[in-house]
């Protein structure tokens, strides 16, 4: 899926749109609610997939970033936040993105992730079980990689170079999503045209993405930048979908 947003388009109005409600949820009810639908069809889910790659900026060299991510314990929690997110093991977490929705159809996506020690500079992100859970009425595989690019000042504009010093370093951390999500509509939905519930469900997958995306970038640059006592970098360049 290839998808573009224009700089004027306002998060808040692609919300209403979509009908997008990012606020909490009693899980148990809407599982309950979402199983006694779905033992009413028998028509197959429907499969959304999206590929996206971003990017994020840091003022520091490779090795301190590098250090930073693999210390994830003391840092993804609090900046998964407003997102609720809880330990599973020594590298997983379970992630409860918030609620969102169309066509009156809603669901809370909670989805385990592992973040995989790095393997010959390479950062993966998959999905794993969520322990006593069972997602109701959808599916998701989720696997991203990140690598680290380190650049010198030779290589920044002259106003990065005054701002980071002669002898500064960036590193931008290199990001690449591929995501699958499989949802099983209860038979109301299918009343729509097939190209109408994918097109929509296409659409929201990606804002999904950029608004999780948005938030946990600039937390994550706040949080290592602050700790290290160094300036906040730029905005990063336009998400990619």
């Amino acid at each position: 899926m290839q998808s573009q947003y224009g700089e004027n388009q306002s998060l808040e109005a692609t919300e209403e749109i979509l009908d997008i409600k990012p606020n909490p949820v009693d899980t148990d009810e809407l599982s309950e609610q979402t199983a006694d639908e779905l033992g009413k069809t028998q028509i197959e889910p429907t499969r959304f997939h999206g590929f996206f790659e971003d990017c994020m900026e840091m003022y520091a060299d490779a090795q301190t970033v590098a250090e930073y991510l693999n210390a994830h314990q003391g840092w993804f929690c609090r900046c998964a936040h407003p997102m609720k997110a809880e330990p599973i093991g020594e590298n997983g977490y379970a992630l409860t993105v918030g609620r969102f929705g169309s066509f009156g159809y809603q669901v809370e996506p909670k989805v385990g992730l592992e973040l995989l020690p790095p393997q010959e500079g390479i950062y993966r992100i998959r999905t794993i079980p969520v322990p006593d859970y069972v997602a109701p009425g959808y599916d998701v595989d989720f696997n991203a990689t990140q690598c680290l690019v380190e650049t010198t000042t030779s290589d920044l504009d002259e106003g990065l170079v005054a701002f980071l010093g002669r002898n500064g370093k960036l590193t931008r951390i290199e990001w690449q999503l591929d995501l699958v999500v499989t949802i099983h509509f209860p038979r109301f939905i299918y009343r729509l045209p097939t190209s109408l519930i994918q097109s929509t469900g296409d659409r929201l997958l990606a804002q999904i993405v950029r608004q999780v995306n948005r938030r946990l970038t600039h937390k994550v640059q706040q949080d290592f930048h602050s700790t290290l006592g160094l300036p906040m970098p730029h905005k990063s360049k336009k998400f990619a979908a």
